[in-house]
This record gives structure tokens, sequence and C-alpha cells, in this order.
């Protein structure tokens, strides 16, 4: 008898008790992460990959200017895990011009299977395809970056900092890559720039006109002209062959250039080295 009563009361109280408990569970699932959010699950030693996760598929309100980047990295947060955040922090752009539809055209050809997310690919001496390391680049306005280096930039220009003296892919030419682009975009809205090792940065300056690096003695371009081979409708192959000589390489993605007195703070590029 005893137990029938218990279970009554529980079957009466029950709906009361979850009704108590959803708005606190909803309130949960709608607070957005930020900075200190992400240092706190790093510290906590979750994994790189559950981070990533979290952020993908949890509201965001992150701070994405480059002081903010900068602590970000200093707190231990990988440069994967930072991508992922100023990609969120990025959000949609404005639709200030609706992006162009795919040349229906274009020749297609079976992509390869390993290329099958929007990046860039390598082929390795294997003849396989691996994905090219991505890194986060830091846009600063003229002056900044020569915290960072030695004497030599141009003021008033958009500069680029990328993390650490090397990339962690090291080829030799002549290369081939892949670049797998968004709907609407082709391989002409990417730069191939040549990076300028400063301390224990790599760093490209842009300047109206193009990329430039200047040095006590000369001007030389930091964007290196390529052509692309359209392979379908959202991707593209190049080939590098040898003269580019040795250096620090990486495919710049393009940014949002709808409010150009407002420049991205943060952005991606595919890194390379070349040791010939």
């Amino acid at each position: 008898m005893r137990k029938a009563v218990c279970a009554g009361l529980f079957l009466v109280f029950c709906p009361f008790l979850l009704a108590q408990q959803v708005p606190f569970l909803l309130a949960q699932q709608e607070q957005s992460l930020n900075n200190d959010s992400i240092i706190k699950m790093v510290n906590a030693q979750l994994s790189e990959k559950v981070i990533i996760t979290t952020i993908n598929a949890s509201p965001g309100a992150f701070d994405t200017s480059p002081d903010a980047l900068i602590a970000l990295k200093q707190a231990g947060v990988s440069d994967k895990v930072i991508t992922a955040i100023a990609s969120k922090g990025e959000g949609a752009a404005p639709d200030s011009a609706a992006p162009s539809a795919p040349d229906a055209s274009a020749p297609s050809a079976p992509l390869p299977s390993s290329v099958d997310n929007i990046g860039a690919y390598y082929k390795d001496s294997g003849g396989n395809w691996q994905p090219l390391p991505s890194e986060v680049v830091i846009f600063q306005s003229g002056g900044v970056i020569k915290h960072f280096a030695s004497a030599g930039l141009m003021k008033q220009d958009l500069n680029g900092l990328v993390g650490g003296m090397r990339s962690r892919l090291v080829v030799s030419t002549p290369i081939t890559f892949i670049l797998h682009v968004p709907q609407g975009r082709t391989a002409s809205d990417y730069e191939l720039v040549r990076l300028h090792v400063a301390g224990n940065n790599r760093q490209f300056q842009s300047v109206a006109g193009g990329l430039i690096h200047e040095s006590s003695t000369s001007s030389i371009r930091d964007e290196i002209d390529f052509s692309g081979t359209q392979m379908g409708p959202s991707t593209y192959q190049i080939v590098l062959n040898n003269g580019l000589g040795n250096g620090e390489f990486g495919f710049l993605e393009p940014q949002d250039t709808s409010s150009p007195k407002t420049p991205a703070s943060s952005g991606k590029i595919f890194t390379f080295a070349i040791v010939d």
C-alpha cells in the first residue's frame, strides 16, 4: 500500500518538477560561449575535437580582435580551435551582393575521395591528396606589427601575422595543389603569398595594388601570381614549378570585402614551406 501511495505522489509531482527544470535547462543551452569559456575547456583538458564541435554547435559571442586572439594563443588554445573561433566570430557575411552562380559550363571532373571539404590540398610523393595545414592570420593596421619584426614595414597599411617560424608542411617543386572553394568563389579570390620570418613569427604586408615587403634596399612583392585550371564548379588545380625558391608560403583565404573600412581582424591561411 505504501509503495502505491509513493508511486501516486511521484506521478502527481513529477510534471511539476520537470516544469521547474525545463526553463533552467533551456537557459543553459542558450548560453553563449565566449573566449573565457574556451580557456576553461582547455584548462579542463578537453580534447581539441570536443572543443571545436562545441564551438560549431553552440551560439557564440567571441572577441576576435588581434589582442584577444593573441591572449587565447598565450593561454594554450591551439591554432585549430582559434580558427574555429575566428570563423564563428565572422558569422554570415552581409548580403551586400549576391554571390555569382557557379559556371554551369565548367568542366566537371570527379574529385579525389580525400578532397571532401572546403579547403586546400596538395599531392604528396605517393600521389595521394593531403590537406594543407591551416593557420590563423591576424591582420593589424600599419605600424603595429613592427613590434614583432625588424625595421622595414611601411606604415598605414594592412599587415598579416602568422604565429611560428615554420609551416608544419615542407614540400619540393614541382608541387600540385587543389583549391576546393566555397560556392560563389573562384581560385582568383585567393592570394598566394610569400611569408617572411620575423622573430618567432611569419608576416606579410598588404598595400593598395598588391602585397609587398619593404626592406632597406628594395621592395619585393609578397603576392605571387598563379593560375588555376578549373576542375569543376568549385575546384581548381594549381601547379607550382621550379623558380619560386626556398621559403615560407601560403594560400590566403579571401576576406569579406563588403565593408572595406572595417577589415576582418583575423583570417585563415593554408601554409607550406618549399625546400628544393
